[in-house]
């Protein structure tokens, strides 16, 4: 049997999202009016909000994006986690010992040591495990974010990593 002959049912069933700049429909109103309906349970104005939302989605850190909403970076982490975004500071193990820590499994002392975090990192991942993405939001911004993500770079905290293997030898 020949590889022609084991690739010939093979097709592609997933497809790679186009990203690009930041673009928010303006048929449909602004990212601000559309976070209004969700201002009660986002832990800044609307206005703050979709700014945070554009920068990030054009390609900014967490940081930069905080400086384009005017708000601390711990409040923009937690309106793009609202928002559906992937943003807590912990791998696996660390999020395991903040639920257990959750749980009452743990005390907070022993849970910051095993978790190897920061006390505003443990605050930040409680908070993660603690409040659910708001749906009804992620779909008022999801073109926003889905339009700013990069799939053709390498990871930023990758980057050191994997840009000059050579140094290694």
């Amino acid at each position: 049997m020949g590889l022609s002959e084991i690739a010939a049912g093979v097709e592609v069933t997933t497809e790679q999202r186009e990203r690009g700049v930041a673009t928010v429909d303006g048929t449909d109103g602004s990212l601000a009016d559309k976070l209004t309906a969700h201002a009660d349970a986002l832990p800044c104005d609307p206005a703050a909000a979709a700014a945070v939302v554009e920068r990030y989605a054009a390609g900014g850190s967490i940081g930069q994006a905080a400086a384009a909403g005017e708000v601390p970076r711990v409040t923009a982490a937690k309106t793009l986690h609202l928002l559906g975004e992937s943003v807590s500071p912990l791998g696996p193990t660390g999020r395991e010992v903040v639920r257990d820590w959750i749980a009452g499994e743990v005390s907070r002392t022993e849970a910051l040591a095993l978790s190897r975090a920061s006390p505003a990192e443990f605050a930040l991942a409680a908070y993660v495990e603690t409040h659910d993405p708001l749906s009804a939001a992620r779909d008022a911004v999801q073109r926003a974010l889905d339009a700013g993500r990069l799939t053709d770079k390498t990871d930023a905290s990758l980057a050191d990593a994997t840009e000059a293997p050579d140094r290694l030898r």
